[in-house]
């Protein structure tokens, strides 16, 4: 199945960004993509922490915005993460929704681990995700048309115990749409994405924010689509861009049966 990942430089000009996205995903079905994924914080972006002035609901211009898209290109898209409004509370979810290649809503996850970090010896600042931002608290696998789908969002790359149980639920593919912080970007974002794919014995799809998108919040690009055998298939630079690769399910399996650690699982 031919897999299309977008990256992109989002900011906090919420029609410029649907745009961008939009002619991403014009040019990914040009290239004979069967699903695209857009990165987390694709049509808003700015430094976690901040007040989010375009929270919606899965009812609103962001989400409605990609089922158009997937209708119109008859093709699943991951609508990597938006600020999804919470009624009675002033904090977001950070949110994930699997379109359908008919535009329904098809899968919801709402992002668990929550970015508060202090990578200020490293340059990189103070984050408090959880200031503006409830945690989900659901597990998500998604049947699509290709396969069992586990939903997760950049930070959970770092819990291993979340992909685990993706895979016990039948996972064969995992998506990390993500803005991950290039201070840790360099050593752990390949390694991370990796090692999920090792261990878990399937396909990864990290889409990724990339580059500069405000003076004080920049992201680590670098894309990657992993196979079940930890090896990269496509990845992205430092810039926006369209990245393609041809996933062999049939190797999927190969894996699987040649070396069966998931059925060797004790604990």
């Amino acid at each position: 199945m031919r897999v299309a990942l977008v990256q992109m430089t989002s900011t906090d000009d919420l029609a410029e960004n649907l745009a961008s996205a939009r002619r991403a995903v014009d040019e990914a079905a040009a290239r004979g993509a069967e699903f695209i994924a857009l990165p987390e914080n694709f049509a808003f972006l700015r430094r976690e922490g901040n007040p989010i002035p375009c929270a919606q609901g899965l009812d609103g211009e962001i989400v409605e915005s990609v089922r158009e898209l997937a209708r119109r290109h008859r093709l699943p898209i991951l609508a990597g993460t938006f600020a999804e409004a919470i009624e009675g509370d002033s904090r977001v979810y950070n949110t994930s929704a699997l379109i359908s290649e008919t535009g329904e809503i098809t899968a919801v996850y709402r992002k668990i681990h929550l970015f508060d970090v202090d990578l200020s010896e490293s340059g990189g600042g103070v984050f408090r995700e959880s200031a503006f931002t409830a945690p989900g608290a659901e597990v998500v696998v998604a049947q699509a048309a290709f396969g069992k789908l586990g939903l997760s969002v950049c930070y959970d790359v770092r819990f291993p115990e979340l992909y685990r149980e993706l895979a016990a639920r039948g996972a064969d593919w995992i998506a990390v749409p993500s803005a991950f912080a290039p201070e840790t970007g360099k050593v752990h974002w390949e390694a991370l994405l990796r090692a999920r794919a090792i261990e878990n014995q399937a396909f990864v799809l990290a889409p990724a924010q990339c580059g500069r998108h405000s003076p004080d919040r920049a992201s680590h690009g670098h894309s990657l689509i992993v196979d079940p055998w930890g090896r990269i298939l496509a990845e992205a630079g430092d810039e926006p861009a369209v990245v393609v690769a041809d996933c062999d399910l049939a190797e999927l399996g190969r894996v699987r049966a040649s070396l069966p650690a998931l059925r060797h699982r004790r604990l």
